[in-house]
């Protein structure tokens, strides 16, 4: 009977322990995140710098395209 009276004491002890867990454990959840910081750009930056890139890239093509192009004629 020694045993059961000590498993029925642990059990009960189980039982308050989780309980004050439950109770406490939803306040602690509870707390609101630090805000997030501000952004350091709007995103226009970026676009701009997209729209440079594109544009060298639109140039080295030209550059690269055309000698080929005019390669192709012969003027007698």
């Amino acid at each position: 009977m020694a045993v059961c009276a000590s498993f029925k004491a642990f059990i009960a002890v189980l039982a308050v322990v989780s309980l004050i867990l439950a109770v406490v454990s939803p306040s602690v959840e509870a707390q609101s995140p630090a805000p997030a910081p501000a952004p350091t750009s709007d995103g226009t930056s970026v676009d701009q710098g997209i729209a440079y890139l594109l544009m060298l890239v639109a140039l080295v093509l030209t550059y690269l395209i055309h000698p080929l192009d005019a390669s192709s004629y012969t003027f007698f």
